[in-house]
């Protein structure tokens, strides 16, 4: 028998995550080094769900609110080897080459300050994510006047010259 459960992620509004699936328990801490490698200043909290063994939530940041968000939303979530990363002081874009060259990183499922619910299936053996719903659905086409708005943004946040 499998069951589907949409688990939603609990966070503050603007706040941007990363959720990734893994295959090992040094997860923990290839993360920690990537994170701080990547960005001077960063502030995080990261959690990874152990599959086997003890089956523990394993955890690090610099960030205690982080960190303690990061543990309840695995918790919550329960799928084996998966990991969640809460992000302040940096963008996902600033990190996600870092955590996808990690040689133990499987997949990314997204990286987003949307509101998103997490597809969970239930089995027998135990819980696993199918994917996400990050966010809202399309209300239409870009207008000429979405464009500027875009183009906007991005100078004004420092990514466009």
């Amino acid at each position: 028998m499998l069951e589907l459960e949409a688990v939603k992620i609990n966070k503050p509004q603007d706040l941007n995550f990363i959720l990734g699936q893994s295959h090992f328990i040094k997860t923990v801490e290839d993360l920690y080094e990537a994170l701080v490698s990547a960005v001077p200043g960063i502030k995080f909290g990261l959690a990874f769900a152990e599959a086997s063994g003890a089956c523990r939530v394993r955890s690090e940041g610099n960030d205690p609110e982080l960190l303690d968000l990061a543990r309840k939303n695995m918790l919550e979530l329960g799928c084996g080897h998966s990991f969640i990363v809460f992000l302040k002081n940096a963008y996902p874009l600033n990190v996600l080459n870092a955590i996808k060259n990690i040689p133990e990183v499987c997949n990314i499922y997204c990286a987003t300050a949307n509101s998103v619910e997490v597809i969970v299936a239930r089995s027998q053996s135990g819980r696993g994510i199918l994917g996400v719903i990050d966010g809202a659905s399309p209300q239409g086409l870009e207008e000429s006047a979405d464009v500027a708005w875009r183009k906007e943004l991005l100078r004004k946040i420092g990514y466009k010259l």
